[in-house]
């Protein structure tokens, strides 16, 4: 059955405390991520099922903590892109590729929004942690060799993310899995958007250190869009379900601005995407 819900959340509930998904009204809470850093009390309509074939009911709970979309345990891997935005290439002063640039996450990467925090173990405690704001996308069932003119009936929907890295490790190595896997690295939410509520070749994204915006950009500076990565990605290679695509990242990143910016104990790190919200996270030093 396919799922009815268009603005999917994950949370625990007030009324029991219990993990749940449910659907949010864009028009009550056009970001829901803000609202939670707000202190709103937010209403959703409990959705009965999986984030894969879910219904929405009448039956009405309110939000205690905002979860990310899609659990860890529901997530086989994280394939990342690199260098996948045209203005960012340009900022690098790197070639545009010619086929995609992939890295990978594990799940253990997987975090929440707001309040859950970016953490930062001893080893990224250098002055070299960092931040990617990313459009992901969440597939909705398992492929291979998904031609490009199939590829968007795979998509389950788009969420914010933020590809949290450590620079020093990343630059030792030409493998960036290491220094871009740490726990709690790849930021997810707030909420996970159908994809017939936006195109996801038109969205600006923006990236917000401390309330300072430090990326700017929009999905159309896709170097490769998500009908040829996902095409790319399944050639041989089984794409399961629940696979989380991270799209690349635009400039602005915290190494490649003058002076550099970093990611501190205490700040406020936001990924704001038209259309879908901001995914909000404070950054904690372990």
């Amino acid at each position: 059955m396919a799922p009815t819900w268009t603005r999917l959340i994950r949370f625990i509930a007030e009324e029991d405390g219990q993990a749940h998904i449910g659907q949010v009204d864009a028009r009550q809470f056009p970001d829901v991520g803000l609202s939670v850093v707000k202190g709103e009390r937010i209403a959703v309509r409990l959705i009965q099922g999986s984030i894969f074939d879910g219904v929405v009911t009448e039956k009405q709970l309110h939000v205690a903590r905002l979860l990310a979309p899609i659990e860890m345990q529901d997530v086989p891997i994280i394939r990342c892109m690199g260098l996948n935005y045209r203005d960012h290439a340009r900022e690098a002063n790197m070639p545009i590729p010619d086929v995609p640039v992939l890295f990978v996450k594990p799940r253990t990467a997987i975090n929440g929004p707001y309040p859950a925090k970016i953490n930062v173990p001893k080893i990224a405690q250098d002055g070299s942690s960092d931040y990617e704001a990313e459009l992901s996308v969440i597939l909705s069932k398992t492929g291979r060799d998904i031609p490009e003119s199939e590829a968007m009936n795979y998509v389950l929907g788009y969420t914010c993310s933020n590809d949290v890295s450590a620079r020093t490790q990343q630059f030792k190595n030409s493998q960036w899995s290491f220094s871009k896997g740490l726990d709690g690295s790849c930021p997810l939410g707030p909420v996970l958007v159908a994809p017939s509520e936006v195109d996801p070749h038109q969205l600006d994204i923006k990236a917000i250190h401390n309330g300072a915006v430090v990326q700017d950009s929009n999905t159309r500076e896709m170097i490769f869009d998500i009908p040829k990565t996902i095409a790319f990605l399944s050639q041989g290679t089984t794409l399961e379900k629940g696979t989380v695509i991270m799209t690349g990242t635009g400039p602005g990143i915290g190494a490649m601005r003058s002076p550099k910016v970093v990611l501190q104990d205490g700040d406020d790190m936001r990924v704001e995407i038209k259309g879908i919200g901001t995914l909000c996270n404070q950054v904690y030093y372990e």
